[in-house]
């Protein structure tokens, strides 16, 4: 079910996405630690991903573009927590906000539309994991319910440094 604002258009992420999804992403992984991805991907690398996230079921992909120009905005996705069946009903979220897009609500468009999709899945559990420091994630993530769980603890390594990562989890 798409979201939308006058501003933002919020909808199910599509093949013609591919190639504006994975430059994003690769902003995401060369500028910053918030992914702990080290290289660049081409699009075609990450298709299997985009393939993974249906309009349909637990694991979706919901895109924010600008109404008109369908300039991708940012993104949000559910994906498998973890690989093992006692897993299925634990999804991990994340969202990705274009450089330029902040502060026009996208983050929070995009986990509305998200969260609204998930509603008549069997899921039990959200989980996302914020790389430290992040407070606008932290924020975004509190004001859908999520909390606090724990922290890892130096737990990713990039740019030559050691990273911590909080999680967080949400009833659905």
């Amino acid at each position: 079910m798409p979201s939308q604002s006058t501003e933002v258009q919020v909808r199910p992420g599509v093949e013609d996405d591919l190639e504006a999804l994975t430059a994003l992403y690769n902003h995401y992984v060369s500028e910053t630690a918030i992914t702990f991805d080290t290289a660049i991907f081409s699009p075609e690398e990450r298709r299997p991903w985009l393939l993974s996230h249906p309009e349909d079921g637990p694991h979706r992909l919901m895109v924010a573009a600008e109404p008109g120009t369908q300039e991708v905005l940012g993104y949000s996705t559910s994906s498998p927590f973890r690989m093992k069946p006692a897993y299925a009903t634990s999804v991990e979220t994340t969202v990705y906000v274009a450089p330029g897009a902040g502060r026009r609500g996208v983050g929070t468009l995009l986990y509305t539309a998200l969260f609204e999709a998930l509603s008549g899945e069997d899921l039990h559990r959200a989980y996302a994991g914020i790389a430290l420091p992040n407070e606008a994630s932290a924020r975004l993530h509190e004001r859908f319910g999520f909390r606090h769980v724990g922290t890892y603890r130096e737990v990713g390594r990039k740019f030559g440094r050691y990273w911590d990562v909080a999680w967080y989890e949400k009833p659905l």
